[in-house]
């Protein structure tokens, strides 16, 4: 029974082809030459045996229900050195023939970009890939390619994602795109898998060179998912030692939980430690409040030292000070003065005069003077 293995050619096209079981036996990257549509390709192995058999039930959608899925081309020979060089020398040749392609099509004004040029390996069909945001009539442009390049033209529009394959280039990550070097197929990436990953939805931050979302958010997406189920769901009120406390976050690289408590605000709990709380309290009938917590006593307050050259505080410094007892003495009698002899008179004394402030008029200076 032949053999199913799978053979991949330039960017990520690839198919599945027989290949005789008494031949020998095809190793992974080894050059061959397969039957095509009208012609002979150049393609390396990709796949043998039950994997390329696995991959080949899996992609096929036109075999009868309860068929066993099998190639219909078959592998023809192994490539010789000579037909290495032949296929290197016709993909040196493509992209001069894009930028004629790019060129025709803004002669015919077409909304349509040439993202990309594949040679079949006899010369006999010229494959252009393309992508356009909306229908293109191009049907005048075919029939001038071929009329230039004397061969059939095959136009196939493709996606931003395949085109990133296709041309390459060097991501965020500083890294050549996974698309277009070792990532074998472009599987969907949704906006869910950055929700799971607490990651900004930033379309600026998220986005790859292609515009869509990043390959590689689906790498890591496994490992979140299995990380999260020991942890609790962030919102959930969970019963612990200190009652009823809500989870507000987790960090699963730490391993801690953010809770809050109504009265004794938030804090931070490991998981182990969260784990035994929650059994402790689990233990606790209902409605039964857990123990208080013990009153930490105050601590004694430290006899504070002089600084060098200054004097020690006095015991009786925050004390209230006191006049201290002075003994009273008797003061000697205060002689009276004699009253002086009727016949003088009273020597007048001298008076202070009071100043007063002066009366204002009607016409704002003071009465008796002259404006």
């Amino acid at each position: 029974m032949p053999t199913t293995v799978e053979v991949r050619f330039k960017g990520t096209r690839k198919d599945f082809f027989l290949w005789p079981e008494e031949a020998e036996p095809l190793r992974l990257k080894d050059p061959v030459i397969v039957e095509s549509d009208r012609g002979l390709d150049f393609g390396r192995i990709s796949a043998t045996g039950e994997t390329a058999a696995a991959k080949c039930s899996s992609a096929c959608s036109g075999c009868a229900v309860g068929e066993t899925p099998a190639p219909k081309l078959r592998v023809i020979r192994l490539a010789s050195q000579e037909d290495v060089q032949a296929a290197n020398d016709r993909r040196r040749s493509e992209e001069p023939l894009r930028q004629e392609v790019i060129e025709r099509i803004r002669a015919y004004k077409l909304e349509m970009k040439a993202a990309d040029t594949e040679w079949q390996w006899d010369k006999k069909r010229l494959s252009i890939y393309f992508t356009a945001e909306k229908r293109v009539d191009f049907r005048d442009l075919v029939r001038d390619l071929a009329a230039r390049f004397k061969t059939r033209i095959e136009l196939r529009q493709i996606g931003v994602r395949d085109e990133a394959a296709r041309l390459g280039g060097v991501g965020r990550c500083g890294k050549e795109y996974c698309c277009s070097t070792w990532l074998p197929e472009l599987s969907p990436v949704s906006l869910g898998l950055a929700k799971d990953q607490h990651l900004s939805l930033n379309p600026a931050q998220i986005s790859g060179g292609c515009g869509r979302l990043l390959c590689c958010l689906k790498y890591e997406h496994e490992f979140y998912v299995a990380s999260r189920k020991r942890f609790p769901k962030e919102g959930k009120t969970l019963r612990t030692l200190r009652g009823m406390e809500k989870v507000v976050a987790v960090d699963i690289f730490r391993e801690r939980v953010f809770l809050r408590h109504e009265a004794d605000g938030p804090r931070i709990l490991a998981l182990l430690d969260l784990t035994q709380e929650m059994e402790a309290a689990a233990v606790l009938p209902v409605g039964e409040a857990p123990a208080a917590r013990p009153v930490p006593t105050p601590r004694p307050e430290r006899e504070r030292r002089p600084a060098p050259g200054t004097r020690p505080p006095r015991p009786d410094r925050g004390a209230p000070r006191q006049a201290p007892a002075v003994p009273r003495v008797a003061s000697p009698p205060v002689p009276r003065a004699e009253p002086k002899p009727s016949g003088e008179p009273p020597k007048p004394g001298k008076k202070r005069r009071r100043r007063r402030p002066p009366r204002r008029g009607d016409g704002g200076t003071p009465s008796g003077s002259e404006g």
